[in-house]
């Protein structure tokens, strides 16, 4: 997989309007975009933090798989993203190389990339997700 640098951290967050008051108001960290993705299950917000984003990730239906993993968890690092430039041809590669499997296909991410989640039980149970195009 050739990757371009991390694209983004990701917080899960039981509240973005909650978790907002943190990062943007008391740690002054701007606003790039919020959008809902996945059909409504999903709200991501990017936030500057100048030589990458900071994605607040908010489930929005009780039975996103995150419901169960803020439960278990509460709010915090969620995973981080690789920048690549197809992330049809690294999810082939990545299946290859078995740190990923044909299913669940890539999802929609934020400002209309595609984003695809690695095995945890292959990256040491870190969670680590692609993007691009």
């Amino acid at each position: 997989m050739q990757h371009q640098g991390l694209d983004h951290l990701a917080i899960a967050v039981p509240s973005t309007k909650e978790a907002l008051k943190v990062w943007r108001d008391k740690l002054g960290f701007p606003v790039v975009c919020s959008e809902v993705v996945n059909g409504g299950a999903v709200r991501l917000t990017l936030l500057d933090l100048g030589n990458t984003h900071l994605q607040l990730v908010e489930p929005l239906t009780p039975d996103h798989p995150l419901q169960a993993w803020l439960a278990k968890n509460g709010p915090g690092l969620h995973h981080f993203c690789f920048k690549v430039d197809s992330v049809g041809a690294s999810h082939t590669e990545l299946t290859a190389a078995g740190l990923a499997t044909r299913s669940p296909p890539p999802h929609q991410g934020t400002q209309g990339k595609r984003a695809l989640f690695l095995n945890k039980s292959a990256t040491q149970n870190v969670q680590v997700e692609i993007t691009g195009a």
